[in-house]
């Protein structure tokens, strides 16, 4: 697959309410960028796990991106006074 470079980034106001939006957004995107299924529904997991852990009490307000550049996807999740979570992986 060619080269990618782009991000897409959201801004939620209530995450829990957008789990399943995310979530499917998260695998098309994956897959359309190239990601077998197996990394997809990898990545998947790790981004619900990281929403979950990284939200503070009382701050829905999430913001999520997606990143690639240089031949590598990064996936960015930030709480309002939360932590940031991020991975990264080559691009297939």
């Amino acid at each position: 697959m060619a080269a990618h470079e782009f991000v897409f980034a959201l801004h939620l106001s209530d995450e829990p309410h957008f789990d399943a939006m995310l979530a499917e957004v998260a695998r098309t995107l994956l897959v359309h960028v190239g990601y077998s299924a197996a990394a997809t529904e990898e990545l998947r997991t790790a981004i619900h796990a990281a929403l979950k852990t990284s939200a503070p009490v009382g701050h829905p307000r999430c913001d999520v991106s997606f990143r690639a550049h240089s031949g590598h996807l990064q996936i960015t999740i930030a709480y309002a006074g939360g932590t940031e979570w991020r991975t990264s992986r080559p691009l297939p």
